[in-house]
């Protein structure tokens, strides 16, 4: 299938394969990158990389698209245990300085995730001045997408570019997990309403954390969930919940830490994104 985005499309497959293309291509080395982003879908790319966070930010006479990378090892439990599980009730807080200007807009009390907000913030004055620099060239549609920590990072940095009044024309992840509490997720909704797409492999259990929501660690996603695969998106949540009734006063602690992290372990595949791109492919054969 050829690349080609549509811009008054909403929840269009192509959309989303082309997008998809993207995220898997943000792993790349940039030297791979360029030419992959330029041969498969007709884009120059310039990857921007700071810390341990990195943006490719491609380009066409009609399109601008930001595509965020993942955990460079992106089935690698042990890399992402940190960021999903790991002391997560620490984590939900209102940034301070200029990233707590932008995201104090969602409201008062709104708590964001503190590994991805500064893993956003490592990367945001390149990638930021890219695509304003693309925009001042012409005024084209600004596309954000990402797999894994990457999607993260692409919902984070498209409420950032509205905060700093660039137009975000669609928001496409894939396998992310959630970036803040219920009022975090609520205010995305309210800002973005259709332009965001969570693509969520059935069995993929990296959406459902950091935790299920938990008393103390009230997690949540934005609405706009597209489910991929044949399957219902009911184990994964089961078996948190079960583990959730366990944790008392609503922390994850000790054993179920681990007992949580198993579960994960045994679905981590699901997460892949090689599975991501079948998945979103087989959405061109559905009625």
């Amino acid at each position: 299938m050829p690349f080609e985005l549509f811009e008054d499309e909403f929840g269009d497959p192509r959309n989303a394969h082309a997008l998809a293309t993207a995220a898997d291509l943000a792993y790349l080395p940039e030297a791979k990158g360029v030419q992959a982003f330029r041969d498969q879908l007709g884009l120059e790319a310039k990857l921007f990389s700071s810390g341990n966070t990195q943006c490719y930010v491609a380009t066409n006479a009609e399109h601008v698209v930001a595509a965020f990378r993942g955990t460079e090892a992106p089935t690698s439990i042990e890399g992402l245990k940190d960021w999903l599980l790991t002391d997560a009730v620490n984590l939900l807080i209102m940034p301070a300085g200029d990233l707590g200007t932008d995201f104090a807009a969602a409201g008062v009390g709104t708590r964001w995730h503190q590994g991805f907000i500064r893993a956003l913030d490592e990367i945001w004055e390149p990638t930021f001045a890219a695509v304003q620099a693309e925009r001042k060239k012409s005024d084209r549609p600004l596309w954000v997408t990402g797999h894994s920590l990457g999607g993260a990072l692409a919902l984070l940095a498209g409420w950032r570019f509205k905060r700093k009044f660039v137009s975000v024309h669609q928001i496409c992840t894939f396998g992310a997990p959630m970036v803040g509490d219920a009022d975090a997720s609520a205010a995305i909704d309210r800002e973005f309403g259709k332009k965001i797409y969570r693509y969520v492999n059935d069995q993929d259990p990296v959406p459902c954390l950091p935790t299920v929501s938990l008393m103390a660690n009230k997690y949540g996603h934005c609405q706009k969930e597209v489910l991929l695969g044949a399957a219902a998106a009911t184990a994964n949540g089961s078996a948190f919940a079960e583990l959730a009734k366990k944790a008392a006063g609503g922390a994850l602690e000790g054993s179920l830490i681990d007992d949580l992290w198993k579960i994960v372990h045994l679905r981590i595949g699901a997460h892949a994104m090689a599975v991501y791109l079948s998945r979103v492919a087989e959405l061109f054969k559905k009625p």
